[in-house]
């Protein structure tokens, strides 16, 4: 390799000059082509260039990224054509240890040699061809051509000739006469994948089959598989009607004639088996055990006499006589998985010997679980406030309490939370920007419902409903300046007709919250500083002076549904509303004082209405590149005995961070267009809260390789306060009104994301497009009389990525583990 370039000679074109030297010599000494055998060539890329028939016309648009996909194996990566990661495969060489540190960077920074030949064109080639006729393109051409380059690399040309697309235009099932089972397979058409107008795509025919498969396994055809069916394609309807396009099919799904007998019966559960796996109680009468637990339609070993019969009727659905289905089959499997007590479930169904039998025995075997568990967790998290930090649990587990498949958790923790992302405020006592938590909680769950003098059956529900009993001791200490603490009791109802839908009733949540261990040389500092802003040390006095009681009751609801096969588009929704005080506010004696707020044992009852709602949106654009959207809206009112008392911070709403606004630091936005000075900033840290949330996300998550993923991303929302600001605790502009769109913060970046897959470590690098505290700044103007102009809020014109204050200022990086959203 030969370098060259015209110099001066001064120093510093000297310098250059080696540079190159060396940068040309470490290119020669990296050469590949000392690794490639002679004669052959690295494969490091192809291109796919599609042609549409001349007289048609197809529509190709797309078509030559799909041909793209498809093309196997995967060239070596380049830079600057350069086959960086080879080199670093040979470069870093074999390792000896398979699962050491060398190996693992000789994977994910390395590849091995991929070695051009015609014969990968060729193969690709005819794959192409397949791809166009399974997609509704009949009799299209592909061809591929191998080129060999100077440096030992290669490269090959594809070219695809497409013709016309054809169509469906009508599907019918056809069957010879009207026994039941035929009748459920024209029944079955009702749901088709197969519609008029749409392309005919091999893999819809299969996925159709799949899809009457189901069906059929759900009214009682236990031994039928999609293979029994047949799909015939007429392509010549549209030469014959002319009133049809010419790319126009018939479809005719068909049962082969050679389909076995067995396949067309619907069967019926003659007896269920049930295997616990635990050893044998020698003093228990296995014999009469047995006897007792068979009357229900369940034959049940339990040597052990360890689990309560009702918790195997609750689990499986089938029932002596009852039409075998696959969704009861699916419903019974996963209950007893959720029943966290077997380690294994295994099922197994045997038809009855009898030459007509249509009958079939079910048999669960299951593998047990150690009743009792001991376990240690350290963590890292990050949550919805934008902070981030590590905690370390203990946990306790003892399965099946009761003998009923009840679990009893145990845990105690402590942990901190530190901001993650951006640069700090100078804040020598880190107030506000730095917490530690201590506690612990005890949960004991019941796989049913427990509710006095109702019972509810579970037959129409895919997983059992459980029932929850949690008390919750915690120590949140905000360094440097108080602790609150909190103890909590729930009894909460949780239950999912379906995988998709899951919802969580708690009619009874009790709470009491106080601050304590107040550091008061802090909080004199702060009150008699002159330059504390008296509206926050209103109102910090008001959160210190301040503790609650109280008993609400909350619904969430989550739903996922199922894409559609084929779809392009996921939906997530979740709600929830939660309300407190109403009964503890019937309990409470009346007060001398009508105006004071009622109280429940000397602490004040706190009445208030909480709801929040969130939508998330997925479309996937390609098979790299991902649209993720999120749209987030909540409120809590304080009302009756608490229509003028401050919000408890537990209640309220933050702004910014790693899973909201990542333009703008964790706590530091908003309400509305408020913003803390830096004398509250330096004795508070960002303590910014709101009664009102609206935040809107979108990112696009592109996927680079099986590590590195990139996303470009937007943000816009803030929170508010309402109704008045003397109870807020904030100034007028902290309050929402009409024009709280104007109000609206605006940020966007691009992140890195690396997919560890049992984790995912994300980087995040922000920047404000829209400030809305510049509503309230005014712009310097030398004339005094002149009418006074803010600030725009829009900031794009400040962007300066050259200017160290500007980036210190504006650049927000958030480290965080896992997606936003």
């Amino acid at each position: 390799m030969i370098c060259y370039k015209s110099f001066s000679k001064d120093n510093k074109m000297k310098n250059k000059i080696v540079a190159i030297v060396l940068s040309c010599l470490w290119m020669n000494g990296c050469s590949i082509k000392k690794y490639v055998p002679q004669g052959q060539s690295l494969y490091v890329g192809n291109t796919v260039k599609v042609e549409a028939d001349s007289l048609s016309k197809p529509n190709v648009s797309g078509l030559a990224t799909s041909l793209e996909e498809i093309t196997k194996p995967t060239p070596n990566k380049t830079i600057f054509g350069f086959p960086w990661k080879v080199w670093w495969f040979y470069f870093i060489g074999e390792p000896k240890d398979e699962g050491g540190l060398r190996s693992w960077f000789r994977d994910k920074l390395g590849e091995p040699p991929v070695i051009a030949s015609q014969r990968i064109a060729d193969i690709n080639a005819s794959n192409m061809e397949a791809y166009l006729e399974n997609e509704g393109y009949y009799r299209s051409k592909a061809t591929g051509q191998l080129n060999v380059g100077k440096k030992r690399t290669a490269t090959i040309d594809y070219e695809a000739y497409i013709m016309p697309r054809y169509f469906i235009n009508s599907v019918k099932f056809v069957v010879e006469d009207s026994s039941s089972f035929n009748k459920d397979l024209v029944r079955s058409k009702q749901n088709s994948y197969l519609t008029k107008g749409s392309p005919i795509r091999l893999d819809v025919i299969t996925a159709e089959r799949n899809r009457i498969d189901n069906e059929l396994k759900g009214k009682g055809y236990y031994y039928f598989n999609p293979d029994y069916l047949v799909v015939k394609v007429d392509s010549t309807i549209g030469r014959v009607d002319s009133t049809l396009a010419p790319q126009q099919v018939n479809l005719f799904l068909e049962l082969k004639k050679e389909t076995v007998q067995t396949a067309l019966k619907q069967y019926h559960i003659n007896q269920i088996y049930v295997n616990t796996g635990t050893k044998e109680d020698l003093q228990a009468d296995s014999l009469a055990i047995e006897g007792r637990r068979r009357r229900s339609g369940l034959a049940i070993n339990d040597p052990g006499k360890n689990y309560k019969r009702r918790i195997f009727y609750d689990a499986i659905g089938f029932r002596h006589g009852s039409m075998y289905t696959n969704t009861m089959q699916n419903v019974s499997l996963t209950r007893l998985i959720n029943l966290q007590n077997f380690k294994f479930v295994k099922n197994r169904f045997e038809l009855v010997p009898r030459s007509d039998s249509a009958l079939l025995d079910i048999h669960y075997d299951l593998s047990p679980m150690k009743k009792k568990s001991l376990q240690t967790i350290l963590s890292a998290s990050t949550k919805s406030n934008g902070l981030g930090g590590s905690q370390i649990d203990l946990n306790w587990k003892n399965r099946n309490l009761f003998k009923g498949a009840e679990m009893l958790t145990i845990n105690g923790y402590f942990g901190f939370d530190v901001q993650l992302g951006g640069n700090k405020v100078e804040n020598p006592n880190k107030i506000g920007n730095e917490y530690y938590r201590y506690g612990g909680k005890a949960d004991l769950s019941f796989p049913r419902f427990m509710i006095p003098f109702i019972k509810i059956r579970p037959e129409k529900s895919e997983l059992l409903p459980k029932t929850i009993l949690s008390l919750n001791y915690e120590n949140r200490v905000q360094k440097g300046f108080f602790t609150t603490t909190s103890i909590r009791g729930d009894w909460s109802y949780v239950w999912s007709k379906n995988t998709q839908l899951e919802q969580t009733l708690t009619p009874i949540s009790l709470n009491f919250i106080e601050p304590r261990n107040i550091n008061t040389n802090r909080l004199d500092d702060i009150i008699f500083n002159p330059n504390t802003n008296p509206i926050d040390v209103d109102r910090y006095l008001k959160i210190l002076e301040s503790k609650y009681f109280i008993a609400g009751s909350g619904y969430k609801i989550s739903y996922r549904p199922t894409p559609k096969p084929f779809s392009k588009n996921q939906f997530i929704i979740n709600g929830s509303i939660d309300y407190g005080g109403n009964l503890l506010s019937l309990l409470a004696p009346k007060n001398s004082n009508p105006d004071a707020p009622k109280e429940f044992l000397g602490v004040p009852i706190f009445q208030y209405g909480k709801a929040e709602a969130e939508l998330r949106y997925y479309r996937t654009l390609s098979s790299k590149i991902k649209w993720a959207n999120r749209l987030l809206a909540g409120a809590v009112l304080p009302y009756g005995n608490s229509k003028d008392s401050f919000t408890p911070q537990f209640l309220q709403y933050f702004a910014g961070g790693s899973t909201g606004l990542r333009a703008f630091r964790a706590r530091s936005l908003g309400p509305g267009s408020y913003r803390p000075d830096s004398t509250s900033i330096a004795q508070l840290g960002y303590q910014s809260l709101g009664d009102i949330r609206m935040e809107f996300n979108s990112e696009f998550r592109i996927k680079l390789n099986s590590l590195f993923n990139l996303a470009v991303f937007a943000d816009a929302g803030n929170i508010w306060s309402f109704p008045d600001a003397a109870r807020a605790g904030y100034s007028e502009s902290a309050i929402i009104s009409s024009d709280f769109l104007n109000q609206v913060a605006v940020g966007g970046g691009l992140g890195l994301r690396m997919d560890f897959s049992f984790l995912i470590f994300r980087l995040d690098l922000a920047t404000p497009f829209r400030k809305p505290w510049y509503l309230n700044e005014p712009i310097e103007n030398a004339d005094p009389d002149a009418p006074v102009q803010y600030k725009n809020p829009w900031v794009f014109n400040e962007i300066k990525f050259g200017s160290k204050d500007w980036r210190k200022e504006n650049l927000v990086l958030n480290i965080a583990v896992g997606l936003p959203f």
